[in-house]
C-alpha cells in the first residue's frame, strides 16, 4: 500500500518548490519533510524529487501527485457523505487541480470557465502554458490531468471534447503596412516586413503564409512570450502578428488594425482532453470549459 502521508509531502515538495516551504504548509518540521520523502524514495526505489530552486518532479513524480490529486477528490465525495470520517482536528489539504491550456485561450475564454469552476468547487487550480500543438504532452507525460488541445486525436488514457475552433487575424497598424506592403501582401514583402512569434513552438505565422501564400518563408521576427504583448506590438507598428479575433476585433472596426488579407483568417480547432480516470470527478469542471467554449469558439457549419 502507498504512504499517503508521504505521498502529500512529495506534492507540497513540488507545488512549493522547497523543502522549507513544505514544512511550513504542513506544520512540521524541514527535517521531517525531507525524512518522508527519502523513505519513500527509497522505499519504491526511484527518485521522485529533483533537489534544486525550485525543487522540480521527476517524470515518475509527476504521475504520483496526479494519483494523489484523484484520491484527493475521491476522498472529497466520500466526506460529503460522511462527515463524521473527517478528523476534527486536522486542517485537511485542499487538492489543487493540474490543467493546461494555451496562453490564447487563457487570454479569451479559458480563464472565465475556469473562474466559473472555482466559485461553486473547492478544489484549486494549477494552469500550466504551453503552445496548443504541445499541451497534449503534458497529459502524456503525467504532469496535469485535462489541458486544452489542438490534438484531435485522444490521447491513450484520456476521454476528448471538441471544443470549437479559436480563429486568428493577421494583423497589424495602418502604418506597418503602409511601410512594408505598399503594393500589397507578396512573399517577396513578407520575407523583409518583421513578424511576430510567440517563442520556437508558435506555428500560426507559418501556417497562415503557407495557407494564403502556398509555400514556407523564413521572415524576419519579434519575439514576444505573452498575448497581450502581440496586440499591443502591432497596435504600435513594431511588426504583423496572428492575433484572436476575440482581442482584436474592436480594434479592427476601428482601424487601429488592419487585417493583411481581407477575409482570410487562420482557424485552430481545439479539443478538451481528460484523464480517463478523473474524469467523471472533473465534470463539473468539464462542463464550465464546454459550455464557456461554446460561447466563445467558432463551431463547425453542418
Amino acid at each position: 500500500m502507498l504512504d499517503y502521508s508521504a505521498l502529500r509531502t512529495v506534492a507540497a515538495v513540488i507545488q512549493t518548490g522547497s523543502f522549507e516551504k513544505a514544512a511550513g504548509l504542513l506544520n512540521v518540521t524541514p527535517s521531517a519533510v525531507s525524512q518522508r520523502v527519502k523513505l519513500i524514495e527509497e522505499r519504491l526505489g526511484i527518485v521522485l524529487i529533483v533537489r534544486g530552486s525550485p525543487c522540480t518532479a521527476t517524470e515518475t513524480g509527476e504521475w504520483l501527485c496526479r494519483h494523489l490529486e484523484n484520491v484527493g477528490m475521491l476522498e472529497e465525495e466520500l466526506l460529503k457523505q460522511l462527515p463524521a470520517l473527517a478528523p476534527p482536528d486536522e486542517a485537511r489539504q485542499r487538492v489543487t487541480l493540474h490543467i493546461a491550456t494555451n496562453a490564447d485561450s487563457l487570454a479569451t475564454w479559458f480563464l472565465t470557465a475556469v473562474a466559473n469552476f472555482t466559485k461553486q468547487s473547492p478544489h484549486l487550480v494549477n494552469v500550466a502554458i504551453d503552445d496548443e500543438d504541445h499541451t497534449a504532452e503534458w497529459l502524456q507525460r503525467g504532469r496535469v490531468l485535462a489541458a486544452v488541445t489542438s490534438l484531435e486525436k485522444p490521447i491513450q488514457g484520456c476521454r476528448h471534447l471538441s471544443l470549437g475552433s479559436l480563429r486568428y487575424r493577421a494583423t497589424a497598424s495602418p502604418d506597418f503596412i503602409a511601410r512594408h506592403f505598399p503594393d500589397g501582401v507578396t512573399a517577396e514583402a513578407l520575407l523583409c516586413a518583421p513578424s511576430l512569434l510567440f517563442n520556437q513552438k508558435d506555428r500560426l505565422q507559418a501556417r497562415w503564409i503557407r495557407q494564403t501564400i502556398g509555400r514556407e518563408l523564413a521572415c524576419p521576427v519579434h519575439w514576444l512570450p505573452s498575448t497581450q504583448s502581440f496586440v499591443d506590438a502591432s497596435l504600435a507598428g513594431m511588426g504583423w502578428g496572428m492575433n484572436p479575433e476575440l482581442l482584436v476585433h474592436e480594434h479592427l472596426k476601428a482601424g487601429r488594425l488592419v487585417e493583411l488579407r481581407a477575409r482570410s483568417p487562420l482557424d485552430v480547432p481545439l479539443y478538451w482532453q481528460m484523464n480517463r480516470l478523473a474524469a467523471d470527478r472533473l465534470a463539473d469542471l468539464t462542463r464550465e470549459v464546454v459550455q464557456t467554449a461554446r460561447l466563445h469558439l467558432r463551431r463547425e457549419s453542418r
